[in-house]
């Protein structure tokens, strides 16, 4: 027993062990607290961060910080989303089970008693992240079905005709604004964007099939209603010229004939204005004028006593500058007239 030698203790010490475990310790918790203090946000999201039970949002993009297994952080998409109403693809964004009977959903019945298959596509965001998580379990499935009650309603308000050529657009209209007033009393955090008509059709190919007919004919009527206005809008510009033009020439016309009335009527009263002083001769004069008028190469010539000639006819031109005793006609015929009112007095 003294014979044996006491073995070496080589191992790490007890106290130098323990510390570098606890250095470890203390990285591995500064780590896990580090990772859980600071979050960031996207572009097209929001963040709600939840203290002991009070939510709050968190609506700026970028980096922010947290209390570190206090505060729980749940980030909210805000980017526009959809789903489909009378059909389904892997895109839908409510969480429903999926179901093999989509018809049901499209298959609705007009204020005529005629059945057709209407489907949808609604687009909706998120406006409030908190009420989109904590105010429904849901809201995207609450909100397809105030669509469904929506959309039978206001289907069932419009005939088959409307459903399936003119109303859509109507159709639409009307089935949005009442989703946002439901949406607005039930307050859950979004919004829809838009709803619209993917697909309308008859339950049956013979109805379809005229249905299309219908349409094909409105759409020829619409046709050949742009073509004519088409043409009335070439014409009309050109019939408004042509309009002009002519009121134009019909008031330079009337403009002309004015002038000469006017031009006639100074004459008249020039020619009455001689008259009423020498009627005679104002009458021989107006008689020469029209003998004139009437025979334009005629010459009348008047020879009188003592070899001297008088000219009667043309009353405008002289006869040959040899003759030295020609007179112009009014002048003797001023002469006469002054001798006969002598001779009467």
């Amino acid at each position: 027993m003294f014979g044996k030698k006491r073995e070496k203790n080589i191992g790490v010490p007890r106290g130098k062990g323990m510390t570098t475990a606890k250095i470890v310790l203390a990285f591995v918790v500064l780590a896990v607290l580090v990772g859980n203090s600071y979050y960031s946000i996207q572009e097209e999201e929001q963040a709600v961060v939840c203290t002991f039970g009070s939510p709050k949002a968190v609506t700026t993009p970028g980096l922010h910080f947290k209390i570190p297994f206090i505060q729980t952080v749940t980030k909210v998409n805000t980017t526009i989303q959809g789903f489909n109403i009378g059909y389904r693809d892997e895109g839908d964004t409510y969480n429903e089970e999926p179901d093999d009977d989509t018809d049901e959903d499209a298959l609705m019945i007009t204020s005529d008693y005629n059945f057709i298959y209407v489907d949808f596509y609604a687009e909706y965001r998120v406006t409030d992240p908190v009420k989109a998580l904590y105010a429904s379990e849901n809201p995207a499935l609450i909100l397809k079905n105030i669509a469904q009650n929506c959309i039978r309603t206001t289907i069932g308000s419009y005939s088959v005709d409307s459903v399936l050529t003119t109303g859509k657009n109507e159709i639409q209209s009307n089935i949005k604004q009442m989703i946002l007033d439901k949406l607005e009393t039930y307050d859950i955090g979004i919004q829809l964007v838009n709803i619209t008509i993917q697909d309308a059709t008859p339950p049956t190919a013979e109805v379809e099939n005229a249905f299309k007919e219908v349409e094909t004919a409105k759409q020829g009527k619409e046709t050949a209603l742009n073509n004519a206005n088409k043409y009335r809008n070439e014409q009309i510009p050109n019939a408004e010229a042509e309009s002009d033009k002519i009121l134009q020439d019909a008031e330079a016309k009337k403009q002309e004939r004015i002038n000469e009335a006017n031009g006639q009527a100074a004459r008249f009263n020039s020619m009455y204005q001689e008259y009423a002083k020498y009627p005679e001769v104002t009458k021989k004069r107006m008689f020469y004028e029209a003998i004139e008028d009437v025979l334009p190469d005629v010459k009348v010539v008047i020879e009188g006593e003592g070899g001297k000639t008088t000219t009667m006819l043309p009353l405008d031109s002289f006869v040959s500058e040899e003759s030295s005793s020609v007179t112009e006609p009014v002048e003797t015929q001023n002469a006469q007239a002054d001798e006969n009112r002598k001779e009467e007095e």
